[in-house]
């Protein structure tokens, strides 16, 4: 099997947890991982162990302080792309500092950088594909960070995990200019959508008509909002009278409030995750047939409720019936996500390697229903 080299943008909670997992993964190698501080790069391998233990706590994950500038700078935040950063000195606010620097500089292997993200795309010609590890803030952030790679000119895979069902459009407005660059993009590659976007996909195939997929998770971060402010913060913005800007904009303690009155349990209903465009791309039903909710417990490591994909649809002989996929409650959040988001990787090459580009969803590199 050809090795696959891959780099990682954004070096909070997935993008550690992906260059952790990747070491259990045959013929992946991570060999640049970058944020908003710095860049390190060596194409003989990142020294993973070293690079964790270094920017151990030491990763902000607050509103534009996990992020990476799309506009060339460090000086502005992922957000807006203009601008003076927002971010807090994180000194004496909870998050600890380690080492030299903040972020991917306190690494012996990284070096601090004013454009990390043209860092990599200086590099490209090495790296066959690239993990937006980053959080989904506003929704043209990931489209406008393939904007730059588009215009770096690079030719290789980008894969996300976002989970906004509008940002698909955005990446589909960029098909073709995908295709003449050579650019093979898997969305929404994580764990939903992703893992149970796929799971949806091949429960369909027992049906020649999908009427209902309905998709409930259970997630227990015991870690708390300290550690998981990215994830928890992103699904805050599905409560309602929250959206993606408004939960952009709340502070640490007014999240802690929210955590607080649901007693750190919160459940959702009708999330707008892009499950439902996915699978309607991949034609396996309409999007408004698939429902997504679920129960975040941030202070227990037990999954609160059974992660579950039900598909009901019609069979030839004419029975109806619903094929229902499982999770183990043993399985983590991140192992959830970030080994799906390595697999859809190493598909997405394989793709790109056959000279397939454009976008592609998780559904669409299964069988076609």
């Amino acid at each position: 099997m050809d090795e696959i080299t891959f780099a990682v943008l954004g070096t909070g909670g997935i993008g550690r947890r992906a260059l952790e997992v990747s070491q259990h993964k045959d013929a992946l190698t991570p060999v640049a991982a970058c944020d908003r501080h710095g860049t390190a790069i060596d194409f003989d391998g990142l020294d993973v162990d070293e690079l964790l233990a270094a920017t151990e706590g030491n990763i902000d994950s607050g509103p534009g302080d996990d992020e990476i500038a799309t506009d060339g700078g460090s000086g502005a935040t992922a957000a807006d792309g203009v601008g003076p950063t927002q971010q807090r000195d994180t000194g004496g606010d909870g998050v600890k500092q380690h080492g030299d620097g903040k972020g991917v500089v306190a690494s012996s292997q990284a070096r601090a950088s004013e454009d990390p993200i043209q860092d990599v795309i200086d590099h490209g010609d090495g790296i066959d594909a690239v993990l937006l590890a980053v959080p989904n803030y506003e929704h043209d952030f990931i489209p406008r960070t393939a904007d730059r790679f588009l215009e770096g000119g690079y030719a290789g895979v980008l894969i996300d995990v976002l989970k906004r069902s509008r940002v698909i459009d955005m990446l589909d407005e960029r098909s073709a200019d995908f295709e003449d660059a050579g650019i093979t993009f898997v969305c929404g590659a994580g764990a939903t959508p992703g893992l149970l976007t796929g799971a949806a996909a091949l429960a369909a195939q027992s049906f020649v008509e999908v009427t209902e997929v309905e998709i409930w998770w259970g997630v227990g971060l015991k870690s708390g909002y300290e550690d998981n402010r990215g994830t928890v913060r992103e699904d805050i913005a599905h409560l309602p009278g929250y959206d993606i800007e408004t939960a952009r904009e709340l502070s640490d303690e007014e999240i802690e409030a929210i955590i607080d009155d649901h007693d750190g349990v919160i459940e959702f209903q009708d999330m707008e995750h892009a499950d439902d465009v996915l699978l309607e791309r991949a034609g396996i039903c309409e999007a408004e047939d698939v429902t997504v909710g679920g129960i975040l417990d941030v202070e227990s490591d037990a999954k609160p409720t059974t992660t579950t994909v039900s598909v009901t649809g019609r069979t030839f002989d004419g029975e109806t019936a619903t094929n229902t996929f499982e999770l183990g409650d043993r399985t983590s959040m991140e192992a959830n996500v970030n080994g799906p988001a390595l697999g859809y990787l190493s598909a997405g090459v394989r793709r790109n390697w056959a000279g397939e580009y454009g976008v592609f969803g998780p559904a669409e590199l299964l069988p076609r229903f």
